[in-house]
């Protein structure tokens, strides 16, 4: 892609053009380019994603993890004009329906980021916000650094309430999933 042009807004559409050799990312019609993930944050990912996927096996639900294109559309906006074209860094959809091409578009019922200080504002502005209005029932902002995890849980309200903070030491359960819960240890163990 050409530098971003200022005031014009980029949809999936204008995603599709962008070279494959390229990681980027639409927030709010605004491109953000991505750098690799750090070893760190690979191997905190890798757990995570084997945690989920051996509590998912034989269930309705799927994880993914990143590269993968979420696309988050505002009412009744089709696909190719959606303004968030988003990477999470793992997803847990149980709808196979979205799911077309390099990702899904919809709503999933999870979504975990893992924040580093170049990713923080994203994750905990940009993404929070959109999540939230979306509906996602479940976020979680993982910090390898700090070795800690923030969960938010969407209230009756449509808002997500105060974090349930988790540390290397606890087992963090999963709203969405009465009876799975991650073992932070075997995380933070991997960094």
């Amino acid at each position: 892609m050409p530098i971003p042009q200022k005031n014009k807004r980029y949809t999936y559409a204008d995603y599709l053009t962008l070279p494959e050799d390229e990681r980027w990312e639409i927030i709010d019609g605004v491109p953000f380019m991505q750098a690799a993930p750090s070893w760190q944050h690979q191997a905190v990912s890798l757990e995570l994603s084997r945690q989920f996927a051996n509590y998912l096996q034989g269930k309705p639900c799927r994880v993914f993890t990143a590269p993968f294109d979420l696309r988050i559309s505002s009412a009744h906006e089709p696909d190719e004009q959606t303004t968030n074209v988003i990477q999470p860094d793992l997803v847990v959809i149980c709808n196979d329906r979205g799911l077309k091409g390099t990702g899904y578009h919809g709503v999933p019922e999870l979504i975990i980021e893992i924040s580093s200080p170049s990713t923080s504002r994203k994750d905990k502005v940009l993404k929070f916000n959109i999540y939230e209005a979306a509906g996602v029932k479940e976020y979680w902002i993982l910090e390898p650094e700090g070795k800690f995890v923030s969960v938010f849980t969407l209230q009756e309200n449509k808002r997500y309430g105060r974090p349930e903070t988790y540390t290397e030491q606890d087992k963090a359960p999963v709203t969405v999933f009465p009876g799975l819960t991650i073992d932070l240890a075997r995380v933070f163990a991997s960094i």
